[in-house]
Order: C-alpha cells, then sequence, then structure tokens
C-alpha cells in the first residue's frame, strides 16, 4: 500500500506562506499541502485537533518550519515534536529568516534535518521550495510510522 505523502508547513507570515505554497504547488497537485499558521495549529494538525481534525492520517513526509512564530515558536514546536514517542521521526526542515547562529545551533540540537535560509529573492526564494520539496517528496525514504502508531 503507497503511503500519501504530506507537507506541513508551519508559518505566520501570509507573503512567505503564500510564496511557499505556490512553489510547492506547481506541477504537483498530487502534493497535499496543509498549512498551519503557527506552533499550536501544527501541534494541533499532527494531532487532528479543532480545525485539523481532518489532516491526513499518515504523519508528514516533512515539516517546513518557521522559526519566529507567535503562540508556540518553532523551537518548541521542534522541541515538543521530537519529544513524543509518535512525532520524533518526522523530517523537519526549519525554513527561516534568521541567520543567528544560536538558532542555528538549537534546531539542530533539537533535531532539524536541515536549517534553510529564506532567500530574499523572489525566484531564489522559490527555487529553494522546490528543492527541499523534490528532495523530501521525491528522493528521500521516510521512516515507516503506521498511523495507528501516529495517533496512540
Amino acid at each position: 500500500m503507497k503511503i500519501q505523502k504530506w507537507i506541513l508547513l508551519a508559518e505566520d507570515n501570509p507573503l512567505d506562506a503564500d510564496l511557499a505554497m505556490r512553489a510547492l504547488a506547481v506541477n504537483q497537485v498530487r502534493d497535499q499541502v496543509v498549512h498551519a499558521h503557527d506552533g499550536v495549529e501544527a501541534l494541533d494538525c499532527l494531532n487532528h485537533r479543532g480545525d485539523f481534525e481532518k489532516c491526513p492520517s499518515e504523519i508528514p513526509a516533512v515539516v517546513l518550519l518557521d522559526l519566529k512564530m507567535p503562540r508556540v515558536n518553532g523551537l518548541e514546536f521542534l522541541r515538543r515534536i521530537k519529544n513524543d514517542e509518535r512525532f520524533k521521526k518526522i523530517p523537519v526542515v526549519v525554513f527561516t529568516s534568521s541567520k543567528e547562529e544560536i538558532d542555528v545551533a538549537q534546531s539542530y540540537e533539537l533535531g532539524a534535518n536541515a536549517y534553510v535560509v529564506k532567500p530574499v529573492d523572489f525566484k531564489e526564494f522559490r527555487d529553494t521550495v522546490k528543492e527541499v520539496r523534490a528532495f523530501w517528496m521525491d528522493v528521500n525514504e521516510p521512516p515507516l510510522i503506521s498511523s495507528a502508531a501516529a495517533r496512540a
């Protein structure tokens, strides 16, 4: 049985979210992208709570995570999922405007799989998102985690 791959985009900036969603959707109608506006919504998506009850039952192929978000920021979101047996194997790509050494170090210490600084140029931004998407959706083999285990 083929697992339906999907992406969780946790991004509070409307412009960055729109650009990322457009880049992720180009010629890839089969890929599903769920947009969470902050860490609380991203956690709700993974736990199928509130407005996110209908999120896909499989874990995402990758989480694209902004760090500077309201309510629950990216580092706290990362800490929570990497300490949760149900979610700790989910690949997380920190996708942020921060070049601060402390943010890079903390992200990796908390279990991020990659750290990508958002390009300022529109074309570079779009191309970077497409490359990240291609790797995690087409090239990478995700860990096998059953949807029952993810919901336990």
